[in-house]
């Protein structure tokens, strides 16, 4: 299937949710046969400094319990620049309320095609509620550009 759309999926560190929105999007994509691809990063790394290697272990949890093998070296965070945004036809933060105003801060002129979800980050929810939420939410996102592809 040749990709002809980028999704990028936003967080603050890239590191727990737009990881595992990232690479469960790429996963269910692959089997819709989507010409969709989801890439990930970081408004704020510089503010993930309890972070300890290069993703969340409960990410890499959760994936391997949905059948999800990653490749042996998984890249480290990475922040967000002006070409990850121009090269996006669809851009979706994991939270309005933490994610607006860096993005209003740091890339003003792209918040108008920003989409927003109201995923929160550890500890205003639990890793089982947050990953819960975003698996159904990207299942939503799957299942609605399938049909429109159809």
């Amino acid at each position: 299937m040749e990709i002809r759309s980028v999704l990028l999926f936003l967080c603050t560190g890239n590191y727990y949710r737009s990881r595992f929105v990232e690479l469960l999007f790429n996963h269910l994509a692959t089997q819709c046969a989507l010409s969709w691809r989801a890439e990930s990063r970081g408004i704020a790394l510089e503010l993930g400094v309890k972070n300890r290697g290069p993703i969340s272990s409960a990410v890499l949890a959760v994936l391997r319990g949905r059948g999800i093998v990653l490749a042996e070296s998984v890249r480290f965070p990475q922040q967000v620049q002006e070409e990850d945004f121009g090269r996006a036809q669809r851009i979706i933060a994991l939270e309005e309320a933490e994610h607006r105003p860096l993005l209003a801060q740091r890339f003003p002129h792209w918040l108008e095609r920003v989409e927003f979800w109201q995923v929160p980050d550890v500890p205003r929810a639990t890793v089982g509620d947050g990953v819960a939420l975003m698996a159904r939410q990207v299942e939503e996102l799957v299942q609605a550009l399938a049909r429109t592809a159809a």
